[in-house]
């Protein structure tokens, strides 16, 4: 990599460690391995530029080759394995929570299951002052909210759980017979994420996605949510972007890998 700094143009180590950032950045859980041309559609980069670096980072390990592909470097783990060590997932997720409170405007949680109910375990609070009421250690029922309707689409022996009680009547939204939770589930389990409006709180919105460990099984959802007068269904499916690739982020960043994954 020095030899490529020492090539550049402009002599700035910099301007090329950009570069090999752009090329990492490629490379995520929905696709692992990437083609030469893969990465170069991915980065913009010329493709001189791209064989050059990609070359340079398979010498060095960053990057594994497999056949005429690549996937990020087994050296990258033993490395990333000291970053998170010792802490706390809630300690490790929270910077992408204030992320993406950052990139929507608006509060971001993440919730986990406890028996019957869902817990807010860390958030980001909106800045905005008409705001939804929400806090760390905030209980909530399963059955109602997007969060919930994620952490029961993961977790069939919860989802069995909670159908075995009566399905409180929180709002006129409120989802209440067996029947109906099981189709939503269903359908949240297809698209990857959930996006419900005012089940558990009149006029407000939500929209969560899973998170998952290193044996794939669920650790929680990340949630953002807000007034609806801000966050109208359009606005809502716009975000599911940027809510998919945090939980993407948080789950490489604890190195856990999505289920159907090798």
């Amino acid at each position: 990599m020095a030899s490529d700094a020492s090539a550049n143009s402009s002599g700035n180590p910099l301007l090329v460690l950009g570069k090999i950032t752009s090329i990492l950045d490629a490379f995520s859980l929905a696709r692992p391995v990437l083609s030469l041309s893969d990465i170069r559609e991915h980065t913009g980069l010329p493709t001189s530029t791209v064989q050059r670096l990609v070359t340079n980072l398979t010498s060095q390990g960053f990057l594994d080759r497999e056949e005429d592909a690549y996937r990020i470097g087994m050296r990258m783990a033993y490395w990333a394995a000291p970053a998170t060590r010792g802490m706390e997932v809630v300690d490790i997720l929270s910077p992408l929570l204030k992320t993406l409170r950052d990139t929507t405007g608006e509060t971001t949680c993440f919730f986990k299951s406890e028996q019957h109910y869902r817990v807010c375990v860390a958030m980001a609070e909106t800045r905005h002052a008409l705001r939804r009421e929400m806090h760390l250690g905030k209980v909530a029922a399963l059955h109602a909210g997007s969060a919930g309707r994620v952490l029961l689409a993961w977790d069939p022996e919860l989802m069995d759980a909670v159908l075995r009680d009566p399905l409180t009547q929180i709002t006129e939204s409120t989802i209440t017979t067996s029947e109906e939770l099981a189709v939503a589930v269903k359908q949240t389990r297809r698209d990857g994420f959930a996006i419900t409006v005012g089940e558990r709180e009149d006029g407000a919105s939500g929209l969560s996605a899973p998170v998952f460990d290193s044996a794939a099984g669920l650790v929680g959802a990340v949630t953002i949510s807000g007034p609806t007068l801000r966050m109208p269904l359009e606005t809502c499916e716009a975000w599911v972007e940027p809510l998919l690739s945090t939980a993407e982020h948080m789950t490489r960043l604890i190195g856990g890998r999505f289920p159907g994954e090798s």
